[in-house]
């Protein structure tokens, strides 16, 4: 059986901003502090972000505020979620790939993306792309600030509902920064690279992945490389 680990921003799709204008009002009502800035975003979980962000805001001590700031971030992202078919899209062949490997009952899709899971399921929903992932295996951006761990819960979350471990040759993991690749080869998987967000096909391949794509729009080539 194959398992494969899709990351969501620019890998699926770009969800235009919104994460950006949730976060702001969720900083400030948890903290009582006036906004500044958010930190570097890509490839990066949601809790890795929080830390640098809070301690940009001069806030070291950010352990007693994180449950509070997810769960109004989620709030306020689903405040605005009609706004991504607004602003957000899918990237090239994304809908096709992923419907495709639906069919296979040999092949396992689920999630390894720095978003909290609540916001993940609300981009994928936008799109109509939720039903074809198992959410509840997925390794999610509140559990660790490295996103290799985030790959080691989805295999463990795999094994379990499966009642097998997976083969590492048997995981692909599929992202578009150097930070999927890390954690893909930290876990001993294959990393395949996107370079559909800001990372380029070069550096993709310099970080280590075995495979670098332009983009998923050749969709009998990409189905070939993950099912295979």
């Amino acid at each position: 059986m194959r398992l494969v680990m899709w990351d969501i921003d620019h890998t699926l799709l770009y969800a235009g901003g919104i994460a950006s204008l949730a976060y702001a009002p969720a900083f400030t009502a948890v903290t009582g502090m006036p906004w500044r800035a958010m930190a570097f975003t890509a490839g990066r979980t949601d809790r890795d972000i929080a830390v640098e962000t809070f301690a940009m805001h001069g806030i070291d001590d950010y352990e007693p505020h994180l449950d509070e700031f997810f769960a109004l971030f989620a709030e306020e992202f689903a405040a605005r979620r009609e706004l991504l078919l607004e602003r957000g899209y899918l990237m090239p062949g994304v809908r096709e790939v992923l419907g495709a490997l639906d069919t296979r009952p040999d092949v396992v899709q689920t999630l390894v993306t720095g978003n909290i899971r609540p916001i993940a399921v609300d981009k994928l929903t936008a799109f109509d792309l939720a039903e074809l992932v198992d959410f509840e295996i997925g390794g999610y951006g509140t559990e660790d600030t490295v996103r290799a761990t985030l790959v080691r819960r989805s295999l463990e979350r795999a094994a379990a509902k499966h009642d097998r471990p997976f083969d590492p040759a048997d995981v692909i993991v599929v992202g578009d920064t150097a930070y999927d690749v890390a954690a893909a080869l930290a876990n001993g998987v294959t990393a395949i690279g996107v370079a559909t967000g800001h990372t380029s096909a070069d550096a993709l391949a310099a970080a280590g992945a075995h495979v670098v794509l332009r983009d998923l729009s050749d969709v009998p080539a990409v189905l070939t490389l993950l099912s295979a």
